[in-house]
Order: structure tokens, then C-alpha cells, then sequence
């Protein structure tokens, strides 16, 4: 086995890792005579990243789904708690007869209702979802993984988990619509515009619900007046300082004030009464606040809607937010501190190009910074996982997989807070021993389906240390070794 800086395996290997999610079976030997060619080809492929699946519903038809599902069991609890309290009444009124007839029939089958219906709310306790949107949000999660198994070198996925977790939402809000979120506002325009993918997150309804600017009004709007309800700033806060121009790039309260106040009305069809189409987006003129509004030192003129648009549409070309992006871009794939000259040729392409995404992708793969032999990445739960499944060709469980990014602190759409989840070290290191538990449990299950020298072979090639494989061959069983090669620091990093 050669490891020396002259195998052409090498860089294959580096770039399945540090731009892809990890090697599958001959995989490195497939790339190895051109990795930053086949990493380019990937993202020219129509419709990359894309996925079309007419079985997952849209964000806001699942939300729907949700809410009847919810309604149902409301409805059936309450028709139970019905019938038990009238055959309370019947029991302490001692008629018998009464009683066993109320105990019979349609009254024993709204007990069994009510016990299931108690059964499911003590299972789904963590937000009290349904069965019906449990299952919704596995079928997505699945969808995403599959989309990360079945990839070739997996670049445009990472480009996707990147921009999901730049503008994140969380199942803690909605639940039963990040996944499609995530599909609609996401996908589509990884490698498109940035203006684009802007105006996608945050009009879309789950953005909305998300940061309360589906209930925000103008104090002086119709609806602000009639209810006495006020402005709520959260999304406009967020826009500014977390998805565009960053902290410190010169907007001030009264921005944040003026530009929430641009974004009233921006909300969503009430689901009560309007089956058909609740929670999709509307905009809603009684709920915005009248009058032109000045933002970062610009005037702009009542145009309803278009206001909005117009705001986004200056925040996506500001040259803060070009090297906003493009230092998350920069630590993202190379270092947790990123260096300064691949930051600002990021950002210069960013603003040459009017924050073409493509264009700036391929900015990262012709990047020699990028191509540093130092793997100083720690990869994130979700990376590790999916590349030992890419590694040893078995599938994770869908339900086994969420409980295991629970468990390392990843789960699933669901950041702690709208800067979405941490992007160095300091954030992941200290869960290494769950990683531990999670290595000896997987191992467990695939030893006597993978061997570990080949494991080593497919997953690292070249870049398994001398010191890896010589611990990994002295292994006292199957089980440890695997445990071993996936705990393997050169595994563990990107």
C-alpha cells in the first residue's frame, strides 16, 4: 500500500472527503486520475441536488396533513372523554342495566380511541406530533439520506447542508415542514443565485413561521390597529445579521426596526377554514405597514410586497455580504480559520459575479488553499455517519439514524438557535466518547458483512496512517477493529 505524496490516490481521496462525503467502493480509483475535474463535473449535471420525489408532500401541504391529523385526535380525545364521563354518571346513578349498556358498543370503542389516542401523545411527547407527521418526517429524512448514499462524490449534497444550516429552520417550530422547506427553498438554487435562494428562505412559510413574521403587523396597519397586536423583529434581525451582511457590517437598530416593518404583511393562509391552501405564503396588505421606510441609509417606497423584494434584492449584492458568505463558504471546506486570500477571492467572485453559487463552488475546488494536505475538519455527526455508511456500502436505519444525531448532538433540523448548528472544532469535540458508543454499536451490527482492511481500503486508501492500519490488524475481533477504523482520527476529519 503506497503513501507517498506522489499517489494519485491521494488528492482523489482528500477531495471525497474534504469536498464530498467520503469514498464509497472504488470510488478514489474512479476520480483519482482528475479529482477537481470530476468534483466540477458533478456540479454541472442538470438538476444536482435536486430532489424529486412526487411521494413527499410540499412543506405546506404537510403542514396541513399536521393540522387535520391534530384536529382528529383533539376530536376523538374529547368524544372519549365524553362517553367515560357519561358512564361515570350512569355508575353513580347504580343503574346497572344502564351502565353495562353504556359500556358496550360505540362507548368501548371510543375507550379504545381515547387509550390510543393517549398511547400516541405519550410516545410523540417531545412536541406532541402526530403519527401522521412522524412518518411525514422520517419519509424526508430518508429522502435526504438517500440523496447523500446515493451520491457519487456527494459535493452538491454538502453544498446543500451547508445552505440548509445557513438559512436553518427547526423542527422544534416546524416540525412537519423543514424537510420540504429544505427541498423547495434550498435545493433548487445551490448553484444558482444567491439573491435567488434568498428571497426562497425567507418567503417561504416555514422562515415565516419560524421567526414569528407570519404574525408580525405594522402598528398602523388595518390589522395592527384593529387588534392592537405589534411588530415582531426576529426575521428582520436575522436577515441582517445571521443570512446577508453578518455582525458588525453597519446596520443599527432602527435598521432592524424600519426593515421589520418593510416585512409586515409577509405571512401565511391561516389554516383554520381554508383546507385547501392554508399555510402557504400570502402577502397580506392589511398587516403591512404603511409608507416608504429608510434601510441602511435607502429609501424605499411603499410598494407592497415589492418592498420586500426590493430590500433583499440590495442586501444580496452588498459587499458585507459577499465576504459574510464568503468566509462561511472558506471555513466550511477548509479550516476553521479560514485563510484570508481564499475568503476575499471568494468574495470577489461572489461580487463579480452577482453571487453566483456556481460560480463560487467552483472558486473552492480550483483553490489550492483548498487542497491543503493538513485535514484540520473535524467532520460534523451527520458527515461522519453518513460517510462509514457510504464506506461500508449498509444503509442506516432512518429512526436509528435521527436517534443517533439526537444522541451527538445533531439532530435533524433542529439547530438550538437560528445561527444554525456550529462549524468548528470547539463545537464537536468533546462528543467524541458518544461518537465512541456510536462506532461500537455500528460496528457491532455490520462485522460479519465488512472487513476492516477493506474498509480501511475504500474509506481512507492513501490516507490511512501506517499507525491506523497496523491498529486496526491487531484488533482482538472484527467488531473492535471496525470500532477502531471508524474512531480513526484521519476517518474523523476532512
Amino acid at each position: 500500500m503506497a503513501h507517498d505524496q506522489d499517489d494519485p490516490r491521494r488528492a482523489a481521496a482528500l477531495a471525497m472527503h474534504r469536498f464530498g462525503l467520503g469514498p464509497k467502493r472504488n470510488s478514489i480509483a474512479e476520480i483519482a486520475s482528475d479529482p477537481r475535474g470530476a468534483l466540477l463535473a458533478e456540479i454541472e449535471r442538470p438538476g444536482i441536488g435536486c430532489i424529486n420525489n412526487p411521494d413527499l408532500l410540499s412543506a405546506s401541504a404537510a403542514a396541513r396533513a399536521g393540522f387535520e391529523a391534530r384536529s382528529e385526535r383533539r376530536a376523538q380525545t374529547i368524544v372519549a372523554q365524553r362517553a367515560q364521563k357519561e358512564t361515570e354518571r350512569l355508575a353513580a346513578e347504580g343503574s346497572a342495566e344502564m351502565q353495562a349498556s353504556a359500556q358496550t358498543g360505540i362507548s368501548d370503542d371510543l375507550a379504545r380511541k381515547a387509550a390510543a389516542a393517549k398511547a400516541a401523545d405519550a410516545a410523540l411527547a417531545d412536541q406532541g406530533v402526530t403519527e401522521r407527521e412522524r412518518q411525514n418526517f422520517f419519509k424526508e429524512v430518508k429522502a435526504r439520506l438517500d440523496a447523500a448514499f446515493d451520491a457519487d462524490i456527494g459535493f452538491a449534497e454538502r453544498l446543500v447542508w451547508f445552505w440548509s444550516n445557513h438559512f436553518c429552520v427547526s423542527t422544534f417550530t416546524v416540525y412537519n415542514m423543514a424537510g420540504g422547506y429544505e427541498r423547495e427553498a434550498i435545493r433548487p438554487h445551490i448553484l444558482g443565485r444567491f439573491a435567488d435562494m434568498l428571497l426562497a428562505a425567507e418567503g417561504h412559510s416555514a422562515m415565516l413561521i419560524y421567526l414569528d413574521n407570519s404574525i408580525s403587523m405594522g402598528a398602523n396597519s388595518v390589522a395592527g390597529i384593529n387588534q392592537t397586536r405589534g411588530l415582531d423583529e426576529n426575521l428582520a434581525r436575522e436577515i441582517l445579521e445571521l443570512h446577508t451582511l453578518g455582525v458588525r457590517s453597519g446596520y443599527n437598530q432602527d435598521d432592524v426596526i424600519s426593515f421589520a416593518n418593510v416585512l409586515t404583511g409577509w405571512t401565511v393562509i391561516p389554516q383554520v377554514g381554508n383546507p385547501v391552501n392554508g399555510t402557504e405564503f400570502v402577502f397580506n396588505p392589511r398587516m403591512h405597514e404603511p409608507g416608504s421606510k429608510r434601510v441602511l441609509g435607502k429609501f424605499y417606497p411603499d410598494s407592497g410586497l415589492e418592498q420586500g423584494r426590493a430590500v433583499l434584492a440590495d442586501l444580496a449584492r452588498h459587499p458585507a455580504t459577499a465576504t459574510h458568505v464568503a468566509t462561511k463558504l472558506a471555513r466550511y471546506f477548509s479550516a476553521d480559520d479560514p485563510p484570508p486570500p481564499l475568503v476575499e477571492r471568494l468574495a470577489k467572485t461572489f461580487r463579480d459575479t452577482e453571487g453566483d453559487l456556481k460560480e463560487m463552488a467552483k472558486t473552492l475546488v480550483v483553490s489550492e488553499e483548498c487542497w491543503s494536505p493538513a485535514r484540520e475538519k473535524l467532520k460534523r455527526p451527520c458527515e461522519w455517519v453518513v460517510s462509514m455508511a457510504r464506506a461500508t456500502g449498509i444503509r442506516s436505519n432512518t429512526e436509528r439514524f435521527t436517534q443517533g444525531q439526537a444522541a451527538m448532538g445533531e439532530p435533524v433540523w433542529r439547530p438550538t438557535a437560528p445561527q444554525g448548528y456550529a462549524d468548528n472544532e470547539g463545537a464537536w469535540i468533546d462528543g467524541m466518547g458518544l461518537r465512541l458508543d456510536v462506532a461500537n454499536s455500528v460496528a457491532e451490527r455490520v462485522a460479519d458483512r465488512v472487513e476492516p482492511r477493506e474498509f480501511l481500503d475504500t474509506a481512507l486508501g492513501p490516507l490511512a496512517s501506517p499507525e491506523t492500519r497496523q491498529a486496526v490488524a491487531r484488533a482482538e475481533s472484527g467488531p473492535q477493529a471496525l470500532a477502531l477504523a471508524f474512531m480513526a482520527p484521519e476517518f474523523q476529519r476532512r
